[in-house]
């Protein structure tokens, strides 16, 4: 006979092993290729083969020539591929860059930025990663990219000693299937094995799926602003006026649309000037209730770098938060948890750059902050995957499946809050021009799920299985 904590056991076991079925479903609904833990290459997904033109064990610059190769069923957007070479930096200080001899993709669609591991090991404690910007294209089934010519060297261009790094393979002449670099879609695994104590959770199944825990889902299929839909779910598209941004300016709710791209719903927000306030149109959705607090939040957002149409250089921010109300100045219940883009700088900085900001309370008048902000100063231009988790102990900012940020117990959250999207100009100085131009931030979908950390590979994973169920909406987070 069970005894009550046996069968508990049980059902657990029985739960998880249903729900690791469900995940492999949601996975392959999202093209992410489900790895058994001590895997290091998936059979129906993504291939990553190498060679080296510098096989010396040192050398003035590293060259990791590359291939990815689609050895799946479906066609895969190079875009949400991200491809990692791990190294041992030659000194603590040292700085590499990083660049594209020649790529059959065009070096212009290939990216290369620097990370530095959570986990170092004696052979790895940085890496080169390896992007795609939507001009290469996609990859069907069987494809590959073709040459990708790529190589890196220290900014002193000292000497590298190649021979301790983790993905260096002096024998590799000619290309050849190599598990010591991971390939990365949509930011679960899909290819190769991480340096040790660097991979992702192992296997990244959902403990939560859709329904398990309180849910929000939204996937912003809808007509117009205009929709019943918009506000039975929930949603308020501003029109009163106010700050953020430019005095004078209106929240225009006409510009927020929707769109079909390749058969998916994505809501568009346009914000627009003529160079003065009174012909500022401001955009942002938000959620009516502020019922949201510990959990996961989640969003794939499209950011712009130039306007769709006019001169370019207005101070613009585009946006993912959660926020609640400021009942007086510095009141410590206040809490706010940015992404914010700046395409053309502001607040004291000259170029685009990425904020994740965590805030504990501030005063408007004379300004006074306490806030805790990570940063990454480079082009975001591009649809990205914004995850952000509140636990009891830490906010975590990640970007694209990979970590951006974490900020301390000082700025968790005392009251719920609610989620929002908007687009604004912080002032008119970036460009005094009074000819018209319109910039667009796009979101293809949120998710909240109240109470649970999940891995960004676990987030898409429930997207993927919304999707594929057909459900564009589902709220079943209690009112606060």
């Amino acid at each position: 006979m069970n005894t009550p904590a046996e069968s508990t056991r049980r059902r657990r076991t029985g739960l998880r092993a249903a729900l690791a079925s469900a995940a492999a479903v949601a996975l392959a609904a999202t093209g992410l290729a489900a790895l058994p833990s001590s895997a290091v290459a998936a059979a129906d997904g993504l291939v990553v083969q190498y060679r080296t033109s510098a096989s010396g064990a040192s050398a003035d610059q590293s060259e990791p020539w590359l291939k990815v190769r689609n050895a799946g069923s479906t066609s895969v957007p190079l875009s949400s591929v991200k491809v990692r070479y791990y190294f041992k930096a030659d000194s603590a200080s040292a700085a590499y860059r990083f660049a594209c001899s020649w790529a059959v993709k065009g070096c212009a669609n290939i990216t290369g930025t620097f990370g530095t591991l959570a986990n170092p090991t004696a052979t790895a404690d940085r890496y080169l990663e390896i992007g795609f910007t939507p001009g290469a294209g996609s990859l069907a089934p069987g494809a590959d990219t073709g040459d990708m010519q790529l190589r890196f060297h220290q900014a002193s261009w000292a000497s590298l000693n190649q021979s301790d790094d983790y993905s260096f393979g002096p024998q590799q002449s000619a290309y050849g299937d190599w598990s010591k670099v991971t390939a990365h879609l949509n930011g679960a695994t899909a290819w190769g094995q991480a340096p040790g104590g660097n991979g992702p959770t192992d296997p990244p199944d959902p403990t939560d799926p859709p329904g398990e825990a309180p849910t929000l889902f939204d996937d912003f299929n809808y007509s117009s602003h205009t929709d019943p839909r918009i506000n039975a779910n929930g949603w308020s598209v501003r029109s009163n006026s106010g700050g953020p941004g430019v005095p004078g300016a209106t929240w225009a709710p006409e510009n927020v649309t929707f769109v079909s791209q390749s058969g998916n719903s994505v809501m568009n927000l346009e914000t627009s000037t003529a160079g003065t306030g009174a012909s500022t149109r401001h955009t942002e959705i938000l959620t009516r209730s502020m019922k949201f607090k510990n959990g996961t939040y989640a969003s794939r957002v499209k950011f712009s770098d130039a306007p769709r149409s006019g001169p370019d250089g207005d101070r613009i921010v585009q946006t993912f938060f959660t926020i609640n109300d400021l009942k007086a100045p510095m009141a410590d219940d206040y809490a706010e948890y940015d992404f914010e883009y700046l395409p053309n700088g502001g607040w004291g900085e000259p170029a685009n750059i990425l904020y994740t900001t965590s805030w504990e309370t501030y005063r408007p008048d004379p300004w006074e902050a306490v806030n805790q902000h990570t940063s990454d100063a480079r082009s975001y231009a591009g649809w990205h995957d914004l995850v952000v988790t509140i636990d009891d102990n830490q906010i975590t900012y990640y970007v694209d499946g990979q970590h951006f940020g974490t900020h301390g117990t000082a700025y968790l959250p005392e009251r719920p809050m609610s989620i929002n999207f908007n687009q604004w100009l912080i002032d008119l100085e970036g460009q005094p021009s009074t000819t018209p131009r319109a910039y667009d931030q796009q979101v293809d979908y949120v998710l909240h799920v109240k109470d649970q950390v999940l891995t960004p590979a676990q987030v898409n994973a429930m997207v993927g299985s919304y999707r594929s169920a057909g459900k564009t909406f589902e709220d079943t987070v209690p009112g606060s």
